[in-house]
């Protein structure tokens, strides 16, 4: 027992190490995880024996419902929305494309059989989140015409497809499906996964919004347990867990829900854990004498998926759009296969006997698509002039308490304060300053002008900086060129009773308003809204 902690915290530390090692050189992370664990591995230096794919199907396919989910938890819907259905085509007709194109070159190049071809299109069809996640964020890639958001969406979300088709291909292969079962798995995988997603999702927000936890840190125990929920219910009824696990993400990270910077926290550590698993576990599983075997074929098949495949199916789908060619050449670059691809290799080795050595030749594509794509994506990116230094990657949560500029300064008035007894419009307050909240007998007011002050009242007063402070739960509202509120003065505005303007963004600027502040086009608006 104290020997396998000790290996699981070794393990861990080196995983930080090469983490620092990879940003430095520009190697991808997650290749290093992968190489760590072949180190370990049976072949490697520290030859620990492990060879079960069951063990190993299982703990990786964990280790997805939380890298699927905070996939859609991240993505922002709004700078997503304009993308969409470029996104939804690629993660469902391009996977179709990649899938099918691969297969049929594997048929007609490398001569494998009809099925065994098409079984590894689908193993390799999707582009793997994790990754996509890792080198956007990590290298700071703000790219333009919000392809960024389109390459978070597509890897997030094309998943669920690659697994249905492989789940398919296996069946089919195993002789027990004709076409009216083969119609009915798609209708329930597609319909079962989204009504439980949503299910999930609308259960959460209630508890979410309506529930005070009597302990702290039970809402991330709660929002586990229904990402698991939202995975488990629909595999157990037939129906797609990712796609419901993705979906759940989605709704729910673009909810406003209470202690939303406490979850994103979380689950931004809990996902890099589970990367650092599931690379790991694959390479542990590699075994690098059988690899010279399979060497040819996968790079033939990662050659033709990087340069013919992906190229064909990204143009198929965005040239209708009127996608600029930069934008094309860099979405059809940044096709990377990753662990899904593998994770359902691994099911395809346990559920069928096989001439190929699928295992193997999927883990060296997923090792040449991230050592080469990987890599060389920034250096893509910087090449096709895809760069826009005005957008930002990093935008992705809606958690904005951690992005606003804006400290809370906290103030309980005694009995003899000279603001006792006054209205908030009476009062004197230093420039740059504002009353964002009145806490009164555990009560959370928004006040105004009218507002009198009293005696133990505890006041949370804005100025800028960052901070965070109890009962503070701050939304963005972004002010688009056509929205009504243009030209208007914030006092004209509409006024909710628990809610207050605290700052508005403006070209880079921070403005601390007052009433007569006019709104422009493109003004971002922080507000207040008391819980």
């Amino acid at each position: 027992m104290i020997q396998t902690l000790l290996i699981i915290a070794i393990v861990i530390l080196a995983c930080v190490f090469l983490d620092k090692i990879s940003e430095r050189i520009g190697v991808p992370m997650l290749l290093a995880f992968i190489l760590l664990g072949m180190f370990f591995g049976s072949d490697g230096v520290v030859k620990i024996a492990f060879d079960n794919y069951s063990v190993a199907e299982e703990l990786c396919s964990i280790a997805l419902i939380f890298i699927m989910f905070y996939g859609g938890f991240g993505t922002n819907w709004r700078e997503a929305r304009p993308i969409a259905a470029k996104a939804v085509l690629l993660s469902t007709a391009g996977v179709l494309i990649t899938a099918g194109l691969t297969g049929w070159l594997c048929h007609s190049i490398l001569h494998f059989s009809w099925m065994e071809s098409f079984l590894l299109g689908a193993l390799v069809s999707s582009t793997d989140a994790a990754s996509v996640f890792s080198i956007l964020r990590s290298r700071q890639l703000n790219l333009k015409y919000k392809t960024a958001s389109l390459l978070e969406v597509e890897s997030g979300s094309n998943d669920p497809c690659a697994y249905m088709l492989t789940v398919i291909c296996i069946t089919l292969a195993q002789g027990g499906m004709d076409g009216m079962t083969m119609f009915g798995m798609v209708v329930a995988q597609i319909l079962f996964g989204v009504i439980c997603g949503v299910f999930c999702a609308f259960l959460a927000i209630v508890m979410l919004r309506r529930d005070e936890f009597s302990t702290d840190g039970f809402d991330i125990i709660f929002t586990v347990g229904i990402a698991v929920l939202a995975y488990a219910l629909p595999q157990l009824i037939g129906g797609n867990g990712y796609l419901s696990v993705y979906i759940l993400g989605i709704i729910l990270g673009n909810s406003e829900i209470s202690n939303k910077s406490n979850l994103v926290h979380f689950f931004d550590g809990l996902t890099g854990l589970m990367q650092i698993l599931i690379f790991f576990l694959l390479g542990l599983l590699a075994f690098p004498s059988r690899l010279p075997a399979v060497f040819v074929p996968a790079l033939v098949i990662a050659l033709l998926l990087t340069f013919v495949v992906r190229p064909i199916a990204v143009s198929l789908i965005l040239i209708p759009f009127c996608s600029r060619f930069s934008q094309i050449f860099l979405v059809s670059w940044s096709g990377l296969r990753g662990a899904a691809s593998i994770v359902f290799a691994i099911m395809a080795t346990r559920a069928l006997q096989t001439e190929m050595d699928l295992y193997h030749i999927v883990f060296l594509i997923v090792i040449f698509s991230i050592l080469l794509q990987g890599t060389l994506l920034p250096f893509m990116a910087k090449l096709s002039g895809m760069i826009d230094a005005n957008e930002n990657v990093m935008k992705t949560f809606n958690d904005y308490s951690n992005e606003v500029p804006v400290q809370f300064v906290q103030l309980t008035l005694s009995g003899r304060h000279e603001w006792c007894g006054k209205k908030l419009s009476d009062i004197i307050i230093p420039p740059d300053t504002l009353i964002v909240l009145l806490k009164r007998n555990r009560e959370n007011i928004i006040p105004n002008g009218d507002t009198v002050l009293l005696e133990n009242d505890t006041l949370i007063l804005s100025a800028p900086a960052l901070d965070k402070i109890s009962g503070i739960q701050l939304i963005e509202k972004r002010i688009e060129k056509s929205h009504r509120y243009v030209g208007m003065s914030l006092a004209e505005l509409p006024r909710k009773e628990n809610e207050l303007v605290i700052m508005i963004q403006r070209m880079g600027e921070i403005i601390i308003p007052n009433g007569n502040v006019i709104l422009q086009p493109e003004d971002v608006l922080v507000i207040n809204r008391s819980k």
